[in-house]
């Protein structure tokens, strides 16, 4: 991960623990009594789990303790609370590769919004099992490397992928409809750091074939989901939804056409919240979900 050194450095941290009074008041004196300055700040509580959440941005302009040593002196309040939590600063450009196979239309509007700064990121590379988006890497001035995979070389096809993956210091993978299943080892390398595109609004008419399942129910909205991957196909944490509606008179072609344009927007809006730290994952590993901060 390498900083930004145009962009202004805050501190931000994502916590979660057991509710308890007096919450709130610990973490923001923790804050104002090394001399910051809060700039953000979103807390929520699941009172049927009883969970408490927070995300809490300041400045470290003037900050009393020195970057490489908030986390060390954060972790007493932390501890005091039985608190999970994670420090981020942001300046940080997370390294981002995109995964993608014939459908384009996701990976040119990530591309363009990369281009005209809508990510605090970077993106060097493009993987893909089939040649057609070399020309946008070509393009954009990113590299591009095609892994074409079969049900007899996935494994093999897939190690390559880590690699390469790890020879470019990547943090976050994102499939732009990327028509592969990944590896329970895949995924686990990157916990939390995978994010997909569902072309339907989940769980229904998941699957191949979404857009004929839902024409041929006559359906009123069709949607696009983006989600964390995990081990189970398009089970995992869901980031951000979003529906259009559509009636009797739309063709199968205009329910793709309304699809996609959902799954542009859709996307884009998950991986931009993902980038800011905004996102917090948990729950039990069957029933893992998000809370999304403002």
């Amino acid at each position: 991960m390498n900083e930004n050194p145009g962009k202004k450095s805050n501190a931000i941290l994502l916590m979660s623990c057991p509710d308890r009074r007096g919450l709130i008041a610990r973490i923001t004196d923790f804050v104002y009594k090394n001399n910051g300055n809060i700039e953000h700040a979103d807390q929520h509580v699941d009172h049927q789990q009883g969970v408490f959440f927070m995300r809490i941005e300041w400045s470290l302009e003037g900050f009393k303790i020195p970057r490489g040593e908030i986390g060390e002196a954060f972790s007493g309040v932390a501890d005091s609370f039985s608190m999970e939590w994670d420090l981020f600063f942001s300046d940080e450009r997370p390294r981002v590769a995109l995964f993608v196979s014939r459908y384009m239309h996701c990976l040119y509007d990530l591309l363009f919004r990369y281009r005209y700064g809508w990510f605090n990121a970077q993106i060097p590379l493009i993987i893909s099992n089939h040649p057609d988006a070399s020309r946008a890497a070509e393009e954009f001035n990113m590299d591009f490397h095609k892994f074409e995979i079969n049900g007899e070389n996935k494994h093999q096809q897939e190690e390559k992928e880590m690699k390469i993956l790890k020879k470019y210091g990547i943090e976050t993978v994102v499939l732009c409809r990327y028509m592969q299943v990944l590896s329970k080892n895949f995924v686990d390398k990157y916990p939390n750091n995978i994010i997909n595109i569902h072309h339907s609004f989940l769980p229904a008419f998941a699957g191949a074939g979404p857009y004929e399942k839902a024409h041929g129910r006559g359906v009123k909205i069709i949607g696009a989901t983006s989600h964390y991957v995990t081990e189970k196909l398009d089970e995992g944490p869901i980031i951000e939804q979003d529906v259009v509606r559509v009636n009797h008179r739309d063709t199968v072609e205009d329910l793709k056409r309304k699809g996609q344009d959902l799954e542009k927007v859709v996307l884009a809006r998950a991986l931009k919240w993902h980038l800011e730290r905004k996102i917090l994952v948990y729950g039990s590993t069957e029933k893992r979900k998000t809370v999304i901060f403002d």
